[in-house]
């Protein structure tokens, strides 16, 4: 309950300082999550990290989500966009984390990048870029970071095909890695059953 009154003192001076940049906020397992719009997200960052009564100096971490499931399953009540991005934050001063999270178009997903606040954010959007296709306007260095420089598409997006798009192998004519289709033929797995005579009866 301390808790629970702590986070709900915390989100008051959040929507204070940022306003209408606040769209929902939800506190749940002992845990503040706050949506703020994509327009609004790197003053809200700068306030969060620079203001006394936040001190938010410590990016923990970036990820992204995609919702294509979700959206499918819950239908017409699923009214926010495919993705979303995820920062956690913690004041060490303050001993309070934080959860901001931005939802993004699936047309140009695209937000501000937070590293000019946040040097760790570096690594972290390079993955949320390789592995969701999320782009961070800003990002001095936006490039793969997990999988090959080669790749075709994002991994982690739910309508990635499990195979991949392309396989790479030696190739010993040519000295050097080759990228070729993707040579696994799609297997459909039927349970084979073998019963010993007289089973069942």
């Amino acid at each position: 309950m301390k808790n629970n009154a702590r986070l709900q003192a915390l989100e008051s001076r959040i929507r204070e300082a940022a306003g209408d940049a606040v769209s929902a906020a939800t506190i749940e397992l002992g845990e503040l999550t706050v949506d703020v719009q994509p327009s609004a997200l790197h003053d809200t960052c700068k306030k969060l990290q620079a203001a006394e009564n936040f001190a938010f100096d410590t990016l923990i971490d970036v990820c992204a989500i995609d919702f294509l499931d979700y959206r499918k399953e819950a239908g017409e009540k699923w009214q926010q966009p495919r993705f979303a991005v995820v920062y956690h934050l913690l004041s060490t001063s303050r001993n309070q984390r934080l959860r901001l999270r931005v939802f993004v178009e699936e047309s140009s997903p695209m937000v501000d990048s937070v590293i000019d606040i946040w040097k760790s954010a570096d690594w972290f959007e390079r993955e949320a870029f390789d592995l969701y296709g999320i782009l961070f306007k800003g990002h001095p260095d936006l490039r793969r970071i997990l999988t090959d420089y080669g790749f075709i598409g994002h991994p982690f997006r739910k309508d990635f095909p499990l195979s991949g798009h392309v396989e790479m192998r030696y190739d010993e004519d040519k000295g050097r890695v080759v990228y070729q289709p993707v040579s696994i033929e799609p297997r459909v797995l039927v349970p084979r059953v073998i019963r010993e005579e007289g089973y069942g009866g």
